[in-house]
């Protein structure tokens, strides 16, 4: 049986100046390390849900990305982190919005779907859940990283809202994680997590952990991860449109892919890209942006990763 795994940490890039060969690495190295826990599993036979899980659970360990520990602050000096979980073949999803002090909210996003009574919970009533379940807390100093703080200095007590890595002529990475995943037995999954945005205010919420419109995964089409302006994937409802672009207009995935990053999205000045994979094992990572961090690995092994075009 064909089966595979795709990551990715953020469309947009670093600036090339800003990115030396040592970072580079580390981020490549990081993206790997997401693949192979993934694909350890799918090769072991496991579901397309623990492999996406395992790997979203590596990128937010890593502080390099704008999820888990390497979150940004809000407005208030603070890190709310958002997740979504979703599993193909029965159409569950878990999602959590506006956590504090969770190690792993791609974690509690899975609790979440399993527990089975809701599918997205938020702020303070996901952080009782979370400890109703027992998962991973950490305090503040474990989040806290002098780059991102730094980062919001520049712009704390302003209505400026930054993304993950910002320049002087706008451009940028918007920082999310994600994972898609099909296995051997069929299923497929995605997963996606984030910090948000620098300064952030009023508990904005973005695509990441909405259903349909930065997370999903249905096994009659594809599994899919968004990363990019999150106003704009959710007002095209991104996600979910590659599926039903599959489903009722019988596209393949690269062109549904296409149709939604390169023409939907731009009319809505989305600027951003995806990661996508279908019941086949064909595996589609696009972007309208500079540049899109991210990896893929098949049934061979073979880990592929990538930042720039």
């Amino acid at each position: 049986m064909n089966f595979g795994i795709a990551v990715h940490g953020g469309a947009g890039t670093i600036a090339r100046a800003e990115l030396s060969p040592e970072r580079e690495q580390a981020y490549r190295a990081a993206l790997e390390d997401a693949l192979r826990r993934g694909h350890h599993i799918l090769k072991d036979s496991g579901s397309a849900l623990d492999a996406v899980e395992a790997a979203v659970r590596a990128l937010e360990d890593c502080p390099l990305f704008n999820a888990g520990r390497g979150s940004v602050f809000n407005a208030d000096g603070q890190h709310e982190m958002d997740a979504a979980i979703m599993e193909g073949h029965t159409l569950r999803a878990g999602a959590v919005a506006g956590v504090s002090n969770v190690k792993n909210p791609v974690d509690l996003a899975r609790r979440v779907m399993d527990d089975g009574a809701h599918v997205l919970i938020s702020g303070m009533g996901a952080f009782e859940f979370a400890h109703r379940e027992k998962v991973l807390l950490e305090d503040d100093e474990y989040f806290f990283d002098q780059h991102r703080y730094d980062q919001w200095r520049q712009v704390a007590g302003s209505d400026v809202v930054k993304l993950d890595h910002s320049t002087a002529d706008g451009k940028g990475k918007f920082g999310t994680v994600g994972a898609v995943a099909l296995d051997q037995h069929g299923h497929l999954a995605a997963a996606t997590s984030t910090g948000g945005m620098t300064n952030k205010r009023w508990q904005r919420v973005g695509d990441s952990p909405l259903i349909g419109a930065g997370t999903y995964a249905n096994d009659g089409t594809c599994a899919v991860s968004c990363t990019g302006n999150g106003e704009s994937f959710i007002r095209a409802v991104a996600a979910y449109d590659v599926s039903a672009l599959m489903e009722y207009r019988g596209l393949p995935l690269n062109e549904a892919v296409r149709e939604v990053v390169h023409r939907k999205l731009p009319l809505l000045q989305g600027e951003g890209g995806l990661i996508a994979i279908d019941r086949n094992g064909h595996i589609v990572l696009d972007f309208n942006s500079e540049g899109m961090y991210r990896g893929e690995c098949g049934a061979n092994g073979i880990v592929s990763t990538a930042i720039f075009r």
